[in-house]
């Protein structure tokens, strides 16, 4: 069942969110949901405060090639092992601020560690787009956007545009 994603300014999208200490079939259901909800956004990543749930949760899935076969990550209670020194930039956006990006300079490289959909503790590392992704969606759980990471300026035009178009869509 698709959700409803949070749009910035909610003040549910910066809070801290829970950790999980088992993992239910109803939270199996909710990552189903939020996987279907992302890909219908269409995105690559959401994170459970997007939709309202203050829980450690992301989905996941930065296959975009045509042709290439999905690869949906479910990450419960995800967390940052390591991180490079390296860094790289990248034009992130986010399913909660529509159409607005900005590059955000983040580890290259970063190592995750998680439970999977059966409680089984995982880890990987990631590089390219999927560490970007990673680290905004664990971003969301901690009550970070990415628009945190740019000047006080920046942040305030994304802010007042998004402001704007809730309104617009609370006419419609």
């Amino acid at each position: 069942m698709k959700r409803q994603i949070l749009i910035h300014p909610d003040p549910r999208l910066k809070k801290l969110a829970e950790p999980l200490s088992d993992i239910s079939d109803a939270l199996r259901k909710l990552s189903d949901d939020m996987l279907e909800t992302m890909y219908d956004a269409p995105g690559i990543g959401l994170a459970a405060p997007q939709i309202g749930v203050l829980q450690r949760l992301v989905v996941l899935d930065c296959v975009k090639e045509e042709g290439e076969a999905p690869r949906p990550l479910v990450m419960f209670n995800p967390e940052i092992i390591a991180a490079s020194d390296d860094m790289q930039s990248y034009e992130e956006g986010c399913l909660s601020i529509p159409d607005q990006y900005a590059a955000v300079t983040r580890p290259a490289e970063v190592t995750a560690r998680w439970m999977d959909r059966n409680g089984a503790e995982q880890e990987e590392t990631f590089e390219g787009l999927w560490a970007v992704c990673v680290q905004h969606e664990i971003d969301h759980l901690d009550g970070k956007l990415f628009i945190d990471y740019l000047t006080p300026i920046k942040r305030q035009m994304i802010t007042r545009k998004m402001q704007k178009l809730k309104r617009e869509m609370a006419r419609d």
